[in-house]
């Protein structure tokens, strides 16, 4: 049995008949869903804790989709979130626009859910490799999670039991940035007694393992926002 969390999933969609459904759907796949009608809080949830990927219906309350795209892929935080887009917008025209503002994947309703379900399960394995098995590549890192072993340009790197949790999640998320706080529940599971400054020695002392050989640093520090994954940084 796989040890990996359920897959965080935004739902943003106002049909409550059609939003049911696909919550059956994604709940039998494992998916941790959280759902809203509305532009504005699905912006405020999404601020709270970044989901791993949100399906967005085009026209829905309050903001549009199209906007709560465009405001997702600016801020740090969910940039590099995957987002799905539902429409009854079959015009090639408008498939471009939701494209460039930043969908990652554009569904035409009516679908079928088992497709919606399939094109998700797509998307996360193409940004979180772990959803595809339990060995985690990027850039010259490798994990075996199995074997519990990590290796740089194919030398071993010794990691403590926090530095492998928290490589491993930044494995998972490759490209986004993650708050403190989002790593301390991610990785020490809200334990009462950690201080969000534990994230930064624990990074610091990740960052020195990795670095050991004098490779680059992986590791991007985002002022004011938190710790990424990324080989660009």
């Amino acid at each position: 049995m796989s040890s990996r969390h359920q897959p965080a999933l935004l739902l943003v969609e106002d049909d409550r008949r059609l939003a049911d459904l696909l919550i059956w759907h994604f709940e039998r796949e494992g998916y941790d869903i959280t759902r809203t009608a509305d532009g504005e809080e699905a912006l405020l949830l999404a601020q709270e804790q970044a989901p791993d990927i949100v399906i967005l219906d085009w026209m829905i309350e309050g903001v549009s989709g199209i906007e709560v795209c465009r405001r997702l892929r600016r801020r740090p935080e969910t940039a590099n979130v995957p987002i799905i887009m539902l429409t009854a917008r079959g015009e090639e025209s408008d498939r471009i626009r939701g494209l460039e503002t930043g969908a990652d994947d554009y569904v035409t309703k009516p679908f079928s859910p088992r497709e919606l379900v399939a094109r998700v399960n797509a998307v996360l394995r193409r940004v979180r490799p772990a959803l595809a098995g339990e060995r985690l590549d990027y850039a010259d890192l490798e994990m075996d999670v199995g074997a519990h072993k990590v290796r740089r340009s194919g030398k071993p790197v010794a990691l403590g039991p926090t530095e492998f949790r928290l490589l491993r999640f930044f494995l998972e998320h490759p490209g986004r940035v993650f708050s403190r706080e989002r790593l301390l529940d991610a990785v020490w599971s809200h334990d009462p007694d950690i201080d969000v400054r534990t994230v930064d020695v624990h990074v610091r002392r990740l960052r020195k393992a990795l670095n050991d050989d004098g490779g680059a640093d992986l590791i991007r520090t985002v002022r004011a926002a938190g710790y990424a994954l990324d080989a660009e940084g």
